[in-house]
């Protein structure tokens, strides 16, 4: 059986700079999930605080003043019909009528999905984590050898 040539100088350049590119990619594409998963837990906050909210006003007396968030940290003062239907978003710019419980399972529904969104992000995420930590300490250890290898040769 032959013993296995060391890599020539050109092949590990030619590996290091492939090396390279991919892990440029890989820290692309895990900068686009970071910033993914941000989105995704801000819309989480968004349909829990919706829940809550809906499901405080529920609990509130009749005839209890809120103040209304209109946006801009702009409020208004007022008070919710409890018997009233809630208008949600249902997409694409759509908004829809539905009654308080069926809105809150709605929430509720839609936060679990959101929740296994980011689980399986996080997995992504975690997974170009693993690869760009391995091409890293493989691109260090190629430069470590032929560090010493230069050295070595120029001693």
């Amino acid at each position: 059986m032959a013993a296995k040539e060391a890599p020539t100088e050109s092949q590990l350049e030619s590996q290091v700079q492939e090396d390279l590119i991919r892990l440029e990619a890989y820290r692309n594409q895990l900068n686009a999930l970071l910033q993914q998963h941000q989105i995704l837990s801000a819309s989480r906050q968004d349909h829990v605080r919706a829940r809550e909210s809906l499901e405080g006003v529920d609990g509130a007396p009749a005839g209890t003043e809120l103040l209304l968030p209109l946006g801009g940290e702009t409020f208004v003062r007022g008070s919710v019909d409890l018997g009233a239907p809630v208008l949600i978003g249902i997409g694409s710019g759509i908004v829809v009528e539905m009654e308080r419980p069926k809105v809150i399972e709605l929430l509720v529904e839609r936060t679990k999905r959101i929740d296994q969104a980011i689980r399986e992000m996080e997995g992504q995420i975690n997974t170009l984590d693993e690869r760009i930590q391995t091409i890293s300490r493989r691109v260090d250890a190629i430069a470590r050898a032929s560090g010493s290898a230069a050295d070595v040769g120029g001693n």
